[in-house]
């Protein structure tokens, strides 16, 4: 290499980081394997530009990007009232008692979120996904946490809003949508049993909700977030419900999101350094 070429190397502006993006599915109590998943990439150094999330996602989402660390998180949901908050697990119920909590930590609107953040609702009058990136913050997730029919949907800005998860249950296009090159997505439903494999009556009350919920699920809402997504992980939580609030059960299920997400560093790793190389060969 002449002397010409071996300058020109040395002062190669380098290229740019990808902006990372990480998409936080639904699915309740399952949520503290996104705790787990978190802890791990915060240990492994990688850190993320932009957030989305749905229903359980949507929360640990927001307080993510108002700059909350795992270990924040773990406090927060120990501050929880398991009592009450069984105490609320009923048909239609109202969810202001969650807003509330949620205002302790998620206080102001979007602009006071340190990262971009969006999440989903589904809304109750023609079934449409609602993307919600302005606002009140804890409306807002409070909104894309309202599942029926345990939950009454929340008013947000006119329109009454429902669980995210009828339309996009892992939204890494929506994560796409707000600038990130890579994303990667967490489904928590990934190892739930499919309908024939459910008991007699397990099926017959699905079948009975599909009749008499507001919304329903749309036949995209988890295959977009796959389509989307360059990166999906996808922790063994099939032994455990969305409702599995116990401290035993929460504890192992932060445990499999960091076993999940330690286990996937590797490919991970391997994962956004193929991508950068493909996209800096494109500019060249």
């Amino acid at each position: 290499m002449g002397l010409f070429s071996r300058l020109r190397q040395l002062f190669r502006p380098s290229p740019p980081q990808v902006k990372l993006g990480i998409a936080l599915g639904s699915g309740g109590a399952k949520g503290m394997a996104h705790l787990g998943a978190l802890k791990a990439f915060e240990e492994a150094g990688i850190t993320f530009s932009y957030v989305s999330g749905t229903s359980i996602g949507a929360v640990v989402g927001a307080l993510l990007a108002k700059g909350y660390s795992s270990e924040d998180m773990r406090r927060i949901v120990e501050a929880v009232n398991r009592r009450e908050f069984s105490r609320n697990l009923r048909p239609y119920a109202d969810l202001s008692f969650a807003e509330q909590f949620l205002e302790n930590y998620l206080e102001g609107d979007f602009t006071s979120l340190r990262l971009p953040f969006a999440c989903c609702a589904t809304d109750s009058k023609d079934n449409g996904l609602v993307v919600l990136q302005k606002g009140k913050l804890s409306r807002a997730v409070t909104a894309s946490s309202a599942i029926p029919p345990l939950f009454k949907g929340v008013s947000f800005e006119g329109r009454e809003l429902y669980d995210g998860a009828f339309t996009d249950a892992i939204p890494a296009d929506v994560c796409k949508y707000l600038g990130a090159e890579f994303v990667i997505g967490i489904d928590l439903a990934a190892f739930s049993k499919p309908e024939e494999e459910k008991g007699r009556f397990s099926r017959l009350l699905g079948s009975a909700l599909t009749y008499i919920q507001p919304v329903h699920y749309t036949k995209d809402q988890r295959s977009r977030g796959y389509q989307s997504a360059d990166y999906m992980l996808r922790p063994p939580l099939g032994a455990f419900r969305s409702t599995d609030i116990s401290e035993a059960a929460m504890g192992e299920m932060y445990t499999l999101g960091y076993e999940e997400a330690k286990r996937c560093l590797g490919d991970i790793r391997i994962s956004i350094s193929n991508f950068s190389k493909a996209r800096n060969s494109k500019r060249r």
